[in-house]
């Protein structure tokens, strides 16, 4: 099991201004832990913070059409209104892997539409325990392929579960001849399956999500196979050997439960020689910048991604963009 730091989330290691913000966000949140019984209550209260198309098209400063890929999978596709993208950056949205929609975790991607010329690609992909492994796999490499069909350089993100997608879709890229991919943006990736809680561990009350989540999201993914050496490491990246793949951004908060796993996972890009740029927020427990977005350290980490982003997507300048 990866090592851990025992206190990574008592109240004295939080920002201080996330901290004020917990008991609001608990009071307005779902039932702790995560359960088979809480699983459709989360889900409903999650559906109904979703943005609607409305809301993501900015007053028209932001082109939403929906799309499906050749498998079935849908898809939103924010792009700019003037002209063509310079890039795509397929976005891949979080929810433990059991809940969550594509178009939700989209309001930095937006930023990226107006700020940075790009494309945003979000997929619906299947969600545990209804489709476990590899259905949720499978439709974020087909909405890779079909983003890679309309543009020449893609990027692939994303947050939490979302993060284990697109570290995923970057191995399968890798493991079988392409799309090729340039880059891979992860925020605080759900990685390992064998993060789960020590027996008689209570659940932590200054963390949106924790060990307990964990073990739930894990378990709806993967069934009895989770935390067994027969796991596949296109499910639990943690696992995957990282050669070869494309230059790689991850971000976590201290107080995170996945901190330990984010940290040993960049350590594994650097030693098999893949350039990879971490940071780790102080005090920002799982998701801080999505719960508490104006908090200083939210807005450092926003502006920390598209800044990685944009070095990116600027040293690639001069390729030709395909449109479809």
């Amino acid at each position: 099991m990866t090592e851990r730091h025992p206190r990574h989330t008592a109240p004295e290691t939080i920002d201080p201004v996330l901290l004020a913000a917990l008991p609001g966000l608990r009071a307005a949140g779902r039932a702790r832990p995560l359960t088979a019984g809480t699983l459709a209550a989360a889900r409903a209260l999650g559906a109904a913070e979703v943005p609607t198309v409305a809301d993501l098209a900015r007053g028209g400063r932001i082109r939403v059409e929906e799309h499906t890929t050749a498998s079935g999978v849908p898809l939103y596709v924010l792009s700019p209104p003037g002209g063509p993208a310079r890039a795509a950056v397929l976005h891949i949205h979080g929810g433990g892997m059991v809940a969550g929609a594509a178009r939700a975790d989209l309001t930095l991607a937006s930023d990226w539409v107006e700020q940075l010329g790009v494309t945003v690609v979000s997929p619906e992909y299947r969600l545990a325990p209804e489709h476990p492994f590899p259905a949720g796999a499978d439709d974020c490499f087909a909405a890779l392929g079909w983003t890679a069909e309309r543009h020449a350089t893609v990027v692939v993100a994303g947050v939490s579960a979302g993060g284990n997608l697109a570290a995923a879709t970057a191995l399968l890229a890798r493991d079988r001849g392409g799309p090729a991919l340039a880059g891979q943006l992860l925020v605080c990736p759900m990685l390992d399956d064998r993060t789960v809680p020590e027996p008689g561990e209570p659940p932590e009350l200054h963390n949106t999500w924790d060990r307990w989540d964990n073990l739930f999201g894990w378990t709806a993914l993967l069934g009895d196979a989770r935390g067994t050496a027969g796991v596949s490491p296109y499910a639990a990246p943690a696992r995957a050997r990282v050669d070869g793949l494309p230059p790689a951004y991850l971000d976590v908060g201290s107080a995170d439960v996945f901190l330990d796993e984010d940290v040993a996972y960049a350590r594994r890009l650097w030693a098999a020689g893949v350039a990879c740029e971490l940071h780790v927020w102080a005090g920002g427990f799982h998701g801080f910048e999505f719960g508490v977005p104006d908090a200083p350290v939210s807005v450092a980490a926003r502006r920390a991604r598209t800044d990685w982003l944009r070095r990116l997507l600027d040293a690639r300048q001069g390729e030709p963009e395909r449109r479809a």
